[in-house]
């Protein structure tokens, strides 16, 4: 759920109900939304009129379901387009995708998570969660520890205190001590791992996307399994995703990332 309620105001609250419907994955009806979010009837009624009216979401009278409208596709076209970092890493990812033959995610914070804002399969694909638009946890993905590690204090304070720290698998981070312990080495090396912590059989090697002033834009990975290869072997990968990282972060910044120096 969104920050909506009193923070918020009108506004977070339809993004509440906004993300209830995306949430869900599918149409749903007015009494499972009714479930899922925090306002009356009426006024959850009331925002569900807005939103479909404005084309945020859609109607289907018949089987009396909401679904996401069209009109959010132009807008999250629009935002790839011109807040993500995907249409100017993708040269280079494609490049280094060509070069390790492996799976490439792109990554961005969204709060204390991770938006994998593009991905490109290896040549044998493997079945994970990650697609382009999904958020996962940040305490125990590659991606996720290599922006963590990068933030400044204050965001990183904010981030470790909103991480569910849910054991997915027996390699799971659990705690915020080890996750800082695990942040500091990250620092030292200037990548990330996944060791199997998010799903079984699943490992990669991150690196961050950094300004100049070491301003976090993002994370690069590779992906592979643990039946193909192992995380020494991907250990030899590092050096390239750093220099990948480091191009697109040169090419970010010149075209939209300034840093303001006086």
């Amino acid at each position: 759920m969104g920050s909506g309620g009193a923070e918020g105001g009108t506004v977070g609250k339809a993004l509440d109900v906004l993300d209830a419907v995306a949430a869900a994955g599918r149409p749903v009806r007015f009494s499972e939304l009714l479930s899922r979010v925090p306002y009356p009837k009426a006024t959850l009624y009331r925002f569900l009129q807005v939103l479909t009216s404005q084309g945020m979401l859609t109607y289907d009278p018949e089987r009396q379901h909401y679904a996401l409208g069209i009109r959010l596709v132009r807008l999250a076209h629009a935002a790839w387009v011109q807040s993500s970092l995907a249409p100017i890493a993708r040269p280079w990812i494609e490049r280094l995708a060509a070069e390790v033959g492996e799976t490439i995610h792109l990554a961005q914070m969204d709060g204390a998570q991770v938006l994998y804002v593009d991905k490109l399969n290896a040549t044998r694909p493997v079945e994970m969660f990650s697609q382009a638009g999904k958020v996962g946890p940040a305490y125990c993905t590659g991606l996720g520890k290599a922006m963590l590690a990068f933030l400044p204090s204050p965001a990183l304070e904010e981030a470790l205190a909103r991480q569910a720290f849910h054991p997915f698998t027996p390699n799971t981070i659990t705690s915020p001590e080890a996750l800082r312990a695990e942040l500091e080495a990250i620092r030292r090396s200037g990548h990330a791992r996944d060791r199997e912590e998010h799903e079984p059989g699943i490992i990669c090697i991150a690196a961050p996307i950094l300004t100049r002033g070491g301003r976090v834009l993002g994370a690069l990975s590779v992906t592979s399994t643990t039946a193909r290869t192992s995380l020494a072997a991907m250990e030899r990968l590092a050096p390239r995703i750093k220099d990948t990282a480091a191009r697109i972060a040169a090419e970010a910044e010149s075209w939209r990332f300034p840093e303001i120096t006086h």
